[in-house]
C-alpha cells in the first residue's frame, strides 16, 4: 500500500460506531465496482490466507449477497448482507450478519448496519464507511474478534486489484 493513501480507522463507542475512510488510486467506476460485482468482491474481501466466496449475489434494493469467509484449512464462515438502499456510484447501505450456509441469521453473534459513501476527487477515490451496532457488546465482540486488522488487510487486497486492472 502506498503510504500517502488516506487510511482512517475510529472506534466511536459512545455511539456504537465505527468509522472508516479510505482512499483508493482508481476512479469511482472501478471502486464501485469491486464493492458491488461478486466476481470482483470475491478478489479481494478476505484477509490472505482466507477467501471470499460467494453463494449468492443480488445487488439491488431488497437484495442480499451470501458468501463465506474460506480458511486456509477449508473451514468457513458464511455471512449475509441485506442491502437496504443504493445510489449508483455514490452509496449504499445494508445490514450485514453472520448466518449459516443457507443464509439464515445466527442471532447469537453480532450484526451490524453499514453505510458506505464514495466520493471521486481528482482520478482518487474515497469510500466513507460507517457501521453501526445495536449494542456496545456487538461492537467490542467484533474488533475482539480481529475486524480492524481483517478489514484493513481487505482493503490493502482491494488496491492490489484495483493496480492490476490498469
Amino acid at each position: 500500500m502506498k503510504s500517502n493513501v488516506v487510511m482512517n480507522f475510529n472506534v466511536d463507542k459512545e455511539n456504537k460506531k465505527i468509522k472508516v475512510e479510505r482512499e483508493f488510486d482508481a476512479p469511482v467506476t472501478k471502486v464501485w465496482a469491486a464493492w458491488t460485482e461478486k466476481e470482483l468482491l470475491d478478489q479481494w474481501w478476505a484477509p490472505k490466507p482466507w477467501k471470499a466466496r460467494t453463494k449468492t449475489m443480488d445487488f439491488r434494493e431488497g437484495g442480499h449477497w451470501l458468501y463465506a469467509m474460506v480458511g486456509p484449512e477449508g473451514e468457513e464462515h458464511w455471512a449475509r448482507v441485506d442491502y437496504k438502499s443504493i445510489a449508483p456510484l455514490r452509496s449504499f447501505t445494508a445490514a450485514d450478519a453472520f448466518c449459516d450456509e443457507n443464509g439464515n441469521i445466527n442471532d447469537s453473534m453480532p450484526g451490524s448496519d453499514w453505510e458506505n459513501t464514495f466520493k471521486e476527487e481528482s482520478s482518487k477515490t474515497l469510500v466513507f464507511i460507517e457501521i453501526t451496532f445495536k449494542e456496545l457488546k456487538d461492537l467490542e465482540q467484533t474488533l475482539e474478534m480481529g475486524f480492524k486488522e481483517g478489514f484493513e488487510m481487505g482493503l490493502s487486497n482491494l488496491d492490489e486489484l484495483l493496480a492490476s486492472q490498469e
